[in-house]
């Protein structure tokens, strides 16, 4: 049996790449939204302050966004194999994960080296008009260095976590190391009926790591793949999967500051536990997507699809833009047009950007991956 894309799932993965890039203009231009502070407010009565308490936050909350790309990463690595057994295909996917990932970082991590070399980089005088200097100032304004650069790209991001270029490159680790846990999990404790024992004290053991999240989306995935009468009760209640929406709705847009939620929606939750509350909001919202055909149909179409198709390259590329070019609109513009009309026109104009420019990574960068994978299957042979 072959797997059917779902491509509703590359439209969700597009509103969280659309909600990451709106978390770093925010966070950049509108600093008040995420931290609550009226001196870093541009709009008129704070407004600043009561959008970003509200559930609109959703649409630049980063870590659900960030959660949302690693529960959906997890649900679909191993998704053709609960489908087809087909242990060979699970492998040969595991060993093209690093050639998938790589050419994207190196190539916009050169782009950053240059940048830097060319003092393009903004946005420290930038985060002082704006009032975020508390997170805005300060990145990439060490001096560069090429083989720094490459060991970031070739190896660090993916080991380690670095990301002194690429601020985003953060992700890459959990996206690399994580796949292999779910490839393992998959390949031999699957067909187990005690597994989910071991999924339960993996939980527990992977609580305060950043690793949660793209294990959850492999537990969820084999559920959706297990045939049992307690799967078929779920996803078969569509007012069970409602809920399951309004519920991940309501934890995926728990502002993320950690505080201030004082006369919020949230003021009800007796703990401050904001990454397990995007999590299980993710991972209700998800399963919702799941089993219901309107959601489906939502995010099928063509804007959420396109920008699902190009959210790798548009991922690795915001954060450079918003520094360059959008920190330099900013400064350049602001006093002649005023601040929120700059920072509007700011807005469709690094977006306009960074998506032509992932646009031409997705064309031209990201297939390189696959001359890459051509010479795996030439040296262990094509199956």
């Amino acid at each position: 049996m072959e797997s059917k894309k779902l491509a509703y799932l590359d439209g969700v993965k597009g509103f969280g790449c659309l909600a990451v890039f709106m978390t770093h203009f925010v966070y950049a231009f509108y600093y008040g939204m995420y931290h609550f502070q009226p001196e870093s407010c541009h709009l008129p009565g704070n407004l600043d302050i009561l959008i970003g308490k509200s559930p609109l936050n959703l649409f630049f909350n980063g870590n659900t966004a960030v959660r949302l790309f690693l529960v959906i990463s997890g649900y679909l690595l191993c998704r053709g194999y609960f489908i087809t057994g087909d242990r060979d295909r699970l492998c040969k996917s595991a060993a093209k994960r690093y050639l998938r990932l790589l050419p994207p970082i190196l190539v916009v991590n050169v782009v950053i080296y240059l940048c830097m070399r060319l003092e393009l980089y903004y946005n420290t005088p930038a985060a002082a008009v704006a009032g975020s200097k508390e997170w805005f100032a300060g990145f990439n304004s060490f001096v560069p260095s090429f083989p720094e650069m490459l060991r970031e790209s070739l190896y660090g991001s993916f080991l380690f976590g670095a990301n002194a270029y690429n601020g985003v490159l953060w992700t890459i680790r959990i996206l690399f190391v994580g796949a292999y846990l779910d490839y393992l999990l998959a390949a031999f404790v699957s067909r187990f009926r005690l597994r989910w024992f071991l999924y339960a004290v993996l939980t527990v053991l992977l609580l305060r790591t950043d690793f949660l999240s793209i294990f959850l989306g492999y537990v969820l995935c084999d559920f959706m793949h297990t045939d049992s009468s307690l799967r078929r009760r779920c996803c078969q209640s569509r007012p069970f999967n409602w809920c399951l929406m309004a519920v991940g709705l309501y934890f995926m847009s728990y502002p993320s500051a950690g505080f201030g939620y004082e006369g919020t929606v949230w003021k009800i939750l007796p703990l401050v536990l904001v990454n397990y509350y995007h999590i299980f909001g993710v991972l209700c919202f998800v399963m919702a997507v799941l089993n219901l055909e309107p959601l489906q149909r939502f995010f099928s179409m063509r804007g959420f699809l396109y920008i699902g198709r190009i959210s790798y390259s548009l991922y690795l590329l915001h954060f450079l833009v918003t520094a360059t070019f959008g920190a330099w609109f900013l400064l350049t513009f602001h006093e002649f047009l005023g601040y929120n009309l700059t920072s509007l026109l700011n807005l469709f104009l690094t977006g306009g950007i960074t998506v032509f420019l992932s646009e031409l990574s997705c064309r031209y960068v990201e297939p390189l991956s696959k001359k890459g994978e051509l010479l795996l299957e030439r040296i262990f042979g094509k199956r």
